[in-house]
């Protein structure tokens, strides 16, 4: 698992996030779905920025929330 500050591993998954939205054929993305994208490709990246990512794009309310997503990732 690599950090994603790390741009031989950061700038790949911005581009195929960027591929997503433009094959998406929408002209205007709503920000969930970006958020998807986003979560989707940081999720390959780094366990602990996805559920860092996840946990406030999400808005979790409690700690059960945090604790599925955490569960999903292991």
């Amino acid at each position: 698992l690599v950090a994603t500050h790390d741009p031989d591993r950061a700038e790949p998954a911005v581009r195929a996030v960027v591929h997503q939205l433009r094959i998406s054929g929408e002209r205007e993305v709503p920000s969930i779905k970006v958020g998807e994208f986003v979560m989707n490709e940081l999720r390959k990246l780094d366990h602990v920025g996805y559920v860092r990512f996840a946990s406030v794009y999400r808005s979790f309310e409690d700690i059960d929330d945090f604790k599925t997503l955490v569960d999903e990732v292991r």
